[in-house]
């Protein structure tokens, strides 16, 4: 017997010694982590200039030169004759101008440009103008320098053909001038010029190629004078949450450098041609500068007119062909006769060629050079650019209170406005839009002697309520209602404060401030819409509080924002209560910092109505509090009841099921996070089948396992797992306990 209980415990010791060792291997390996984000360059918030007239002028962003090759006025002079040369191609007779004329917005007028032996590239070419602001170049982002872009055409056999570039070379080193020119931008004498040499002095004079003196941009600047009327409702079209042009073509580029499919009918696989991550069908966001003047459009020239375009994203671009994988942002939206005309007329108020080049009358080599180009998109502009010019700015001096008159709409009102004044509206029922692009511009209803807010009613035929994009803007005591697609929209702008506001049927939103800094909402209340009721996106330092959010598929969403106070808001009868989430291919690529507390999450199990294809539907209905691919949240003193689902749950992005990992351009992993001190009751009692088919057994709080560094600390709340580290846990135990987890669930499939 003796002999068996030493064997027994000989077991007992190597069983434990096995665990201990499994314990300490897997605290060992660090957890799988996303790569840090450049909190200097995170892209939330507003990029507004201050202090400003209007919210509409934007910083530039920081231009692509390289230390190796400033803009010196001899390398561009020298790049701008190389640019009209056709001596830079195999046969003299194709020049960089051949294909980027600068009377046709530096494109070529075609829907693909066409070689003198008859080869075509596949697609169309992209404008130059503002190409200084690009960090990806060509429709597939393949090179990240204008040195190496300029490169790229040289070369390629269907283009200027260069397959031996010491060719080049010796015929610019025969040219005097060309010797000349060279020592004078590059120190080199004729030995010394190289292809380096050829594509950086092409790239510095690209780099002067600004246009950012269009009547938008003195509109923008204070002169409200600079835009028509039909130009003012256009811009605020292009703004609406109807259309969301702004969502990618935002000012000051109106462009990204971001990869998008919007459904044009082509086999070219796009970005996926180019990198292993890539979306097929995806292409890189152009510039709407010059658009007027660079027809066709897309990136196969497929879209003859600009009218086009606009029907094409009208109907939802390729979801009316049944094309999978659109993006988010392109789907159906209506547009009136009147309305197609305005935002067709904005369009061409991006228009600015005070600094288009001179064609050189003779270039060194004694080659033909490009004649001018009768462009007729020219005397359209002209005709739709009827505003003021040059008209002063307006005075922020002698604020006052205008107060909308009988009869008289609120626009009318608003634009007798200057930053600094106080728009009154008199209780009454309004049916309009109304659009501010002022800064400091308060617009507060006042209320009858019953206490009833104003009424702004877009009769289920106007797109938003309000669109501002001024800083320091405050909106409040009113009451908006039956919009197809926003209550109250604010884009881009620093010192937002909504108030006192109920918003109901009002299509995606009751409130939106997107891309915006500071921004205070306060005891507004909203319901039935199909995305969510209080949402703030790609915006910073933002509070939600004292509101209350119902009927809707959201209650309150941060949506790439970075620090948020979401306090004391009670949310009912939504799909989701409250919803925090990184989603990729935006421009902010943060969701960090935000303090969920003090809220009452209750019966959050209304089914989830969003539109197909909508984002928010990957929401599980009966879901209460909904972390997704966000980090360092604290979720604490929250009343959490009768969620269906679950009362919290926190998953990364490829948790969710959701998300074609080639999509994602930010970190997946919901990490850093910690809920303590909520208070569950009655949750997970009839889960969603989402739920089950990502075979999580349903509970209180709901957590995939990923992501480093998450902390429960519920005493009493089911959960899955049902164990979860706690904050008091050391840093070396949670790193074993989630490596467990994540080798469990690999074996489990």
């Amino acid at each position: 017997m003796k002999r068996l209980g030493k064997v027994l415990l000989w077991i007992v010791v190597a069983v434990v010694g096995v665990v201990l060792l499994a314990l300490v291997v897997a605290a060992a390996v660090p957890l799988p982590s996303d790569p840090p984000v450049d909190m200097a360059a995170h892209g939330a918030g507003s990029s507004s200039v201050e202090p400003a007239t209007s919210g509409l002028l934007r910083a530039f962003p920081a231009g692509n030169e390289p230390a190796d090759n400033p803009t010196t006025p001899e390398r561009v002079e020298l790049g701008r004759l190389l640019f009209f040369d056709p001596v830079l191609s195999n046969g003299d007779d194709i020049a960089c101008a051949t294909c980027h004329h600068p009377d046709l917005g530096f494109s070529d007028g075609r829907a693909t440009s066409v070689m003198p032996g008859g080869d075509a590239p596949a697609r169309n070419a992209l404008t130059l103008w503002n190409v200084v602001y690009d960090q990806s170049l060509f429709w597939d982002g393949r090179v990240n320098s204008l040195e190496e872009q300029a490169l790229a055409p040289l070369t390629h056999a269907d283009e200027m053909a260069v397959a031996d570039p010491e060719t080049m070379l010796a015929d610019l080193r025969a040219i005097p001038e060309y010797v000349q020119r060279f020592e004078a931008a590059f120190g080199v004498g004729a030995e010394g010029i190289t292809v380096d040499h050829v594509t950086q002095a092409l790239a510095a004079f690209q780099r002067t190629l600004i246009s950012d003196d269009s009547p938008f941009d003195r509109y923008a600047a204070g002169d409200f004078d600079a835009l028509s009327p039909a130009q003012r409702r256009g811009l605020a079209i292009f703004r609406s949450g109807a259309t969301r042009c702004f969502e990618c073509h935002g000012a000051p580029t109106f462009a990204s450098d971001t990869f998008r499919v919007v459904g044009i009918d082509s086999d070219d696989p796009g970005r996926a041609g180019v990198v292993d991550d890539g979306v097929f069908g995806a292409f890189k966001v152009p510039t709407l500068r010059n658009v007027a003047l660079s027809a066709p459009y897309m990136h196969d020239g497929s879209l003859a007119t600009l009218e086009e375009v606009i029907d094409f994203y009208r109907d939802g671009g390729g979801r009316a062909h049944g094309f999978e994988n659109v993006d988010v942002f392109v789907n159906p939206f209506t547009l009136t006769d009147q309305e197609r005309a305005d935002l067709l007329a904005f369009l061409y108020a991006l228009t600015d060629e005070s600094r288009r080049p001179e064609i050189p009358a003779a270039v060194p080599s004694g080659l033909p050079v490009v004649a001018p180009v009768e462009n007729p998109a020219r005397a359209v502009v002209a005709a739709m650019n009827t505003g003021g010019a040059g008209g002063a700015a307006a005075s922020a001096a002698g604020s006052q209170t205008i107060t909308v008159a009988p009869g008289e709409t609120i626009q009318a009102a608003v634009d007798r406005a200057r930053p600094g004044d106080t728009v009154e509206i008199p209780y009454g029922v309004y049916h309009e839009r109304v659009a501010i692009d002022m800064s400091g511009i308060t617009l507060r209803g006042v209320a009858n002697a019953a206490g009833e807010w104003p009424v702004l009613d877009g009769q289920g035929a106007l797109s938003e309520g309000v669109i501002a994009s001024g800083n320091d803007f405050t909106v409040g005591n009113l009451h908006v209602r039956n919009y197809t697609d926003n209550g109250v929209l604010v884009e881009g702008a620093r010192g937002v404060h909504f108030h006192d506001i109920v918003a109901e049927n009002v299509g995606t939103y009751g409130v939106y401030p997107v891309r915006s800094t500071d921004v205070l909402i306060e005891r507004v209340t909203v319901s039935g819409v199909d995305d969510a009721g209080i949402y703030a996106g790609q915006s910073e330092n933002v509070i939600v509080r004292d509101s209350t959010a119902y009927g809707n598929v959201i209650g309150i969403e941060l949506e790439n924002t970075l620090n948020g106070e979401v306090t004391n808001n009670h949310v009912y009868d939504n799909s989701n209560g409250i919803l925090i989430v990184l989603l990729p291919q935006l421009t902010s690529k943060i969701s960090s910092g935000a303090k969920i507390t003090g809220n009452l999450v209750e019966h959050n199990n209304t089914p989830n109505f969003a539109p197909e294809g909508a984002t928010a539907r990957i929401v599980p209905p009966g879901s209460g509090i909904l972390l997704i691919g966000t980090d360092n949240n604290e979720v604490s003193g929250n009343t959490i009841t009768g969620n269906k689902t679950a009362g919290l749950a926190i998953f990364s992005l490829t948790g969710t099921g959701a998300f074609n990992e080639n999509e994602l351009d930010v970190g997946p992993l919901a990490e850093g996070n910690y809920a303590h001190g909520n208070t569950y009751s009655n949750n997970a009692t009839d889960p969603d089948p989402v739920v089950a088919e990502l075979g999580i057994p349903a509970g209180d709080i709901l957590w995939d396992t990923t992501g480093g560094n998450n902390r429960f600390d519920e005493p009493g709340a089911t959960s899955f797992p049902p164990l979860l580290p706690g904050d008091g846990w050391p840093g070396f135990l949670r790193t074993a306990y989630g490596n467990i987890f994540r080798v469990l669930t690999g074996l489990l499939g």
